[in-house]
């Protein structure tokens, strides 16, 4: 049995909290969640300023989920950056620089006391740690077993390649130990598969293309994107082909006719059909559902 699947998040774009010009237009690019960001897009000096910006853009139209990244617990203000944000309009928190499971049943714990005095449902709100550094890839399995309400995890190449001081290249074949062990905690621990990292190459649109499909090969759900432009090249790759929900539908519909004819195994069009195969049609299916439910 796999986990409950949720709104689909095939692409989650970044822009940066004090910049309420481009707030204003990010909602309606198509992205399936915007991440209002309170770390690395903001300077030092105005990071507690854009607390009120981001907060402001939660009341935008829009039909997409609106994230907040806020900054690590190791700095002096994801506490208030915490008790700034959550509130009405807030779909989830994105916590970067993960490295231990105390820090995600630390922020569970204070999001959920915030989520009681703003009258809030309980659990309501997402929680999406970034795994980008080195004893946070080693600690990963603890990290997705850390029962709290987190639903997937994320990958983030930037950060993990300098501290593990790895040169970060086009075809990440360095970032695949990474990416494997992070789907792998996420499955074990029965999270949604994890969401990946941004490609930080904005001419290079093939190089986007190619690690988003990297990325869907090694288990991931969807990725992070740093520019509009990214946001359908994304969205397209991680949602089923036409010809991939036909061969789904067709391997469902003959499974079961030959399962009521009493047969756990088939040959279809020379591949042979068993239930791993039926399963992973069944998923196909199902994602789409959920896109089409979100869109719908």
């Amino acid at each position: 049995m796999g986990p409950i699947m949720t709104h689909p998040l095939r692409s989650l774009l970044f822009v940066p909290g004090n910049h309420p010009r481009k707030v204003g237009k990010v909602f309606a690019v198509g992205a399936d969640a915007v991440i209002l960001d309170l770390e690395d897009a903001v300077a030092i000096a105005e990071k507690v300023a854009a607390r009120q910006a981001v907060t402001a853009a939660l009341g935008t139209e829009r039909r997409c989920r609106a994230f907040i990244r806020v900054n690590a617990m190791s700095t002096e203000f994801c506490h208030g950056d915490l008790a700034a944000v959550i509130g009405p309009g807030l779909d989830g928190i994105v916590l970067p620089k993960v490295e231990a499971p105390w820090q995600l049943q630390a922020a569970d714990w204070l999001i959920a006391a915030l989520e009681r005095a703003s009258g809030l449902v309980q659990g309501g709100i997402d929680l999406v740690p970034i795994i980008e550094t080195g004893a946070g890839v080693a600690a990963v399995r603890e990290i997705a077993a850390a029962r709290t309400r987190v639903r997937r995890l994320a990958f983030g190449a930037g950060d993990y390649s300098v501290d593990m001081n790895l040169t970060w290249t086009r075809d990440e074949a360095e970032m695949a130990h990474a990416r494997a062990t992070i789907a792998v905690a996420s499955r074990a621990a029965g999270l949604e598969p994890p969401i990946d990292t941004v490609f930080a190459d904005l001419r290079d649109g093939e190089g986007f293309a190619a690690a988003a499909r990297r990325a869907l090969a090694a288990g991931f759900q969807g990725k992070m994107c740093i520019h509009p432009d990214q946001v359908a090249p994304a969205n397209d790759i991680f949602t089923p082909s036409d010809a991939e929900l036909a061969r789904a539908r067709a391997i469902v519909a003959a499974f079961a006719a030959a399962e009521a004819a009493g047969s756990a195994s088939i040959q279809l069009d020379g591949q042979f059909i068993d239930y791993p195969i039926v399963e992973r049609a069944r998923r196909v299916l199902a994602m789409m559902a959920r896109i089409a439910a979100a869109n719908g």
